[in-house]
């Protein structure tokens, strides 16, 4: 069949993306499901950051790649081996395909899957294949989802099957954003009571988090960003300070608010200089947690003795540390019962044809999560 996609086929080109135009709208080859695959409609796909660091080549990726991995949709067909998934079912993607055999899958720690990770860096499906092409010119798939597109291919373990009384656009947003940030707070560290947060980059899935935070009943939560209009947003959400980035004393003065240092810090913007902040932030025995993901060349570096002689810890986060079976319909339990105000990160509806100019918006920090509206078919 035939499918209409946003593909990438070069990496590093300049903003505004509204005129080099890094994404192209392609009418590809779709073959059907193999065993274990199923062929869903996309109908939302949110924006990512790490969307963007493919675009902007941060993220170095196999190409030409038809991007997106933040999506919910509707199973048409299912291949051989699945009988847990049916036509008409809704189903959120996770961006890592949990093989369920692997040491870190079997060890409760599926979102290290090391089959799902060979595949992801591959571009290819978990079964190592690409259901995508152009004639006889291969296309990549985007950590196994390829969501911005009007179909796509994926692994039965790249799907979770949701409540279909749940509107797509919100559906969409727990397949990354809420994931990563609830989940880097409520399974990476898991905050006692009364800790005190630092959310540091208020995007989709820092604000993600600063919700997460919430549900912990902390003292206290610090939410700091670059942005103003990002930071209003995180007082709404819940947040009891916001200090901006870009003051010169925003160490001092987050270092004063939570008197000596917050507990817990969490990275959230992809970007060194924030972790620095975080890792400043954070006070003696505490914990500085980073989802953000740089360039792969880009170092941390930080006076040794401070780990010892301060008891630090340093702890990385990727896809909050969730088993996606388990945990996005957990949250979304807790959307559904008013724990998780989710709705309140979904900031704009676009059409697909308005893709790049999305991502300039994006890049230059003037919304929160963009939802692709997939619900119109292709023109």
């Amino acid at each position: 069949m035939k499918t209409r996609a946003a593909v990438l086929t070069r990496m590093g080109l300049p903003r505004p993306y509204s005129q080099s135009r890094p994404l192209q709208l392609l009418e590809l080859d779709l073959d059907p499901p193999g065993p274990r695959e199923v062929l869903v409609r996309m109908r939302a796909a949110g924006l990512c950051h790490s969307d963007l660091s493919v675009i902007s080549g941060d993220r170095p990726r196999p190409l030409p790649m038809a991007i997106g991995h933040e999506a919910a949709g509707e199973v048409l067909e299912v291949g051989s081996g699945i009988g847990d998934l049916a036509p008409g079912d809704h189903v959120v993607a996770a961006f890592v395909p949990c093989c369920g055999a692997c040491e870190p899958c079997t060890s409760g720690r599926p979102a290290l899957c090391e089959p799902g990770f060979e595949a992801n860096s591959a571009g290819v499906l978990l079964s190592g294949s690409r259901r995508l092409h152009r004639g006889d010119q291969p296309i990549h798939h985007h950590l196994g989802v390829s969501a911005f597109a009007d179909y796509a291919v994926l692994a039965r373990e790249s799907l979770v099957r949701v409540d279909s009384t749940l509107p797509f656009a919100e559906a969409a947003l727990f397949g990354c954003a809420v994931m990563t940030g609830v989940g880097a707070v409520t399974n990476t560290v898991q905050p006692a009571p009364g800790a005190s947060i630092a959310v540091i980059g208020l995007g989709g899935v820092g604000l993600a988090a600063l919700l997460g935070a919430q549900l912990l009943e902390p003292s206290m939560i610090v939410a700091c960003d670059l942005n103003e209009e990002k930071l209003q947003a995180a007082q709404r959400m819940g947040a009891t300070h916001v200090v901006n980035a870009a003051d010169e004393s925003a160490v001092e003065r987050i270092r004063d608010i939570t008197r000596g240092g917050a507990h817990y810090a969490f990275e959230m913007a992809g970007s060194v200089k924030a972790l620095e902040l975080a890792y400043m932030i954070t006070r003696r025995g505490g914990t500085t947690v980073t989802s953000g993901l740089p360039h792969p060349q880009r170092l941390l570096s930080i006076p040794h003795v401070g780990i010892v002689a301060e008891e630090r810890t340093i702890k990385g986060s990727y896809l909050g540390s969730c088993n996606p079976a388990r945990d996005i319909p957990k949250y979304i339990g807790m959307y559904r019962s008013g724990r998780l105000s989710v709705d309140l990160l979904l900031s704009e509806r676009i059409a697909l044809g308005d893709i790049n100019a999305a991502f300039d918006r994006l890049a230059e920090g003037k919304s929160i999560r963009q939802i692709v509206d997939l619900t119109v078919p292709s023109s």
